[in-house]
């Protein structure tokens, strides 16, 4: 029953919010045309949502979203993100507070913050695999452009032209500030600390000895291609290997949560009480500080840098 209700109310948040966005689309549509009708000219107003997402942007968590998007390489609104995340936070809040105890609530009321870090975190860390895994091809095309006798500025719009995603983006905006007068060892720094990794650092740090004191670049920059080849082998190797802790690591997690509600479907009411008095209370902090310990552990274990 409390389960048709949670899902009720989700299911009728979410159409109100639909229906709110094609009633906003449609009294943009006839202001557009009205306007035209009157003037003979189009009118681009901005809509609601335009407005609130300008008006986000200038917050303090809003600068700090759009900051961590542009970073992910994710193309979505700072506001949405935003609301999506308040509404997680809302949905948990609920389902906490019905299903366990109204003092937990609180603590749902978290989830949402937590839920746009992990969002990012996900993101940013995919983008940053893939990267490094363009890293081997990103050598070859330096090495020979260099050793048709481009220079280094013109190799790298070169690559940013002929690779993929995340490298077009990311090289691109440095062949941008290269050609807007920044220093090449300033432009690639930008770069590592967008996508910082161990192998980034050893292909920028070639790049910038080379610009300084010459040398072979084109035999450097081909056996970085062949190093990086097999750190990428290695790297899957090792992950592959990883896999089953990291799910347990979440299933620690997991394994709490359906061990309080058992705890309240057998004997309901006992998490609430729990809440309410000093020995639950200190039952609940530990119980939570145990499953935090072990999830917090075995990541940590299983977090690996080759």
């Amino acid at each position: 029953m409390i389960v048709a209700i949670l899902g009720g109310a989700v299911l009728a948040a979410l159409l109100a919010l639909l229906g709110a966005r094609e009633f906003t689309r449609a009294a943009r549509d006839r202001h557009v045309a009205i306007s035209g009708a009157e003037s003979g000219l189009d009118d681009d107003a901005p809509s609601l949502l335009d407005v609130f997402d300008a008006r986000f942007r200038r917050t303090r968590p809003g600068r700090w979203l759009v900051r961590e998007l542009d970073v992910a390489g994710i193309n979505r609104r700072p506001s949405v993100v935003f609301v999506a995340g308040l509404a997680v936070g809302v949905v948990g809040s609920i389902a906490l507070w019905t299903l366990l105890a109204p003092l937990l609530g609180v603590v749902g009321s978290l989830l949402g913050v937590l839920a746009v870090r992990a969002y990012l975190r996900r993101a940013k860390e995919r983008r940053r695999e893939a990267f490094v895994a363009q890293l081997p091809e990103l050598a070859r095309v330096l090495a020979n452009a260099s050793y048709a006798g481009l220079s280094l500025p013109t190799a790298i719009a070169i690559a940013g032209d002929e690779l993929a995603e995340p490298a077009r983006t990311e090289l691109s905006r440095v062949a941008t500030r290269l050609r807007f007068g920044a220093p090449l060892q300033r432009a690639l720094e930008e770069l590592r600390d967008r996508v910082g990794s161990r192998e980034t650092s050893v292909l920028i740090s070639t790049l910038v000895v080379a610009s300084r004191s010459g040398g072979s670049l084109v035999t450097a920059l081909r056996d970085i291609a062949e190093t990086l080849d097999q750190r990428k082998e290695t790297r899957r190797e090792v992950r592959t290997v990883l896999a089953q802790p990291v799910v347990t690591s979440y299933f620690v997690i997991v394994l709490g949560v359906v061990m309080l509600l058992m705890l309240n479907a057998m004997q309901p009411g006992t998490v609430d009480k729990m809440t309410r008095q000093p020995l639950g209370q200190v039952a609940l902090v530990l119980a939570f500080a145990i499953f935090g310990s072990g999830f917090y552990a075995i990541r940590k274990m299983t977090r690996f840098d080759v």
